[in-house]
């Protein structure tokens, strides 16, 4: 196999990240959103992965991993995310600080390195935003998560994982002191716009609206 370049590894991990958000193949404009790029630009790459068998891809039908593809997309996935754990643990960053940072530590092509870094932080199965951490043979650990916003009210619920972990998003959480393993009991939910009255561990109360709970899994 040809060397795969840094781009080429974005449009893998790309991929694989939405495929996990929906069902079937991808299409351009999903993964140029993803990567904000140009559409036209998508296309291209998509036909240099298609012909390095690292993608199955056709311009209707948009793309899926192929089984050597999405094993070069955990790595990408396993160095991003452990490095988001050090960088939280062990070097003082926030939650909302590290996802730039790790995109340019992932690329960095030591196996050494990332399985003592593993070790170090005591192989760890989930990042600080609670997304699961490939082990070195790409097995993903299983969480049984679900939104906020499909739980009923008068019962307590422990937030283990965003579903978006944009800067302006975890930063309106810690504004409202919430923050992965922390309990969210709904108290009422407002029949007009369906925002949630909630009790964060016993002791905050906010109002979280349905995009927000969307966004909070929960067990």
């Amino acid at each position: 196999m040809k060397t795969i370049t840094l781009t080429e590894e974005n449009y893998l991990k790309a991929i694989f990240v939405l495929s996990g958000e929906a069902s079937g193949r991808i299409p351009n404009q999903a993964i140029a959103k993803r990567l904000e790029i140009n559409p036209a630009t998508v296309t291209e790459m998509l036909r240099r992965l298609r012909d390095k068998k690292l993608i199955e891809y056709n311009r209707s039908d948009g793309a899926s991993l192929t089984k050597v593809g999405k094993d070069l997309a955990l790595k990408v996935v396993r160095k991003h995310r452990l490095w988001e754990t050090f960088l939280v643990h062990k070097m003082a960053f926030t939650w909302t600080e590290v996802h730039e940072v790790a995109e340019q530590l992932e690329h960095l092509q030591s196996d050494k390195l990332m399985k003592q870094l593993d070790k170090l932080l005591g192989y760890p199965q989930f990042d600080p935003h609670g997304d699961p951490i490939p082990d070195e043979n790409g097995k993903l650990p299983n969480l049984e998560a679900s939104p906020l916003s499909e739980r009923g009210p008068r019962k307590k619920y422990r937030l283990v994982a965003v579903a978006n972990n944009s800067p302006a998003f975890l930063t309106l959480l810690d504004k409202i002191d919430l923050a992965l393993n922390y309990t969210v009991e709904i108290i009422s939910i407002q029949d007009f716009d369906k925002s949630a009255d909630v009790l964060i561990n016993n002791k905050t109360r906010a109002t979280l609206s349905l995009e927000v709970r969307q966004n909070l899994l929960v067990i």
